[in-house]
């Protein structure tokens, strides 16, 4: 037996802004909502190769880094492409302690959430 992972789940103060940031990241659209929390993925729901990503609302601060990540891959433009669609979605430069000569760019989602763009474009 083995696991796949379904959901992620990310506390966060406000779920409106991130399921909009995260649905034009990835291409997802809203799947449920529950008691505050909104649960965004791709078109054919929960259950697929991809997971969903459910963004509930906490009171709690946030205190420092996350100890998990999300990664991503552009899949119909180039890294250079791609990175400008993110800053102007509201990405935000992240400074992690880099070098400078990494093959990624370190972000931040709209409440500070690290991720990061990989170069390598994946098939859609």
């Amino acid at each position: 037996m083995s696991c796949r992972i379904s959901e992620l789940v990310l506390n966060c103060t406000n779920p409106e802004l991130l399921a909009r940031f995260w649905s034009e990241v990835l291409g997802y659209v809203e799947l449920d909502r529950e008691d505050g929390a909104i649960e965004i993925g791709p078109e054919a729901g929960f259950g697929g190769l991809q997971p969903t990503i459910i963004l509930s609302p906490s009171s709690n601060p946030r205190v420092g880094r996350l100890p998990l990540h999300i990664d991503v891959n552009p899949v119909d433009r180039d890294q250079d492409a791609e990175l400008e669609r993110l800053l102007a979605l509201g990405a935000r430069p992240a400074d992690v302690g880099q070098a400078g000569d990494e093959q990624w760019h370190v972000l931040q989602d709209p409440e500070g959430n690290e991720f990061c763009l990989l170069r390598r474009r994946l098939e859609p």
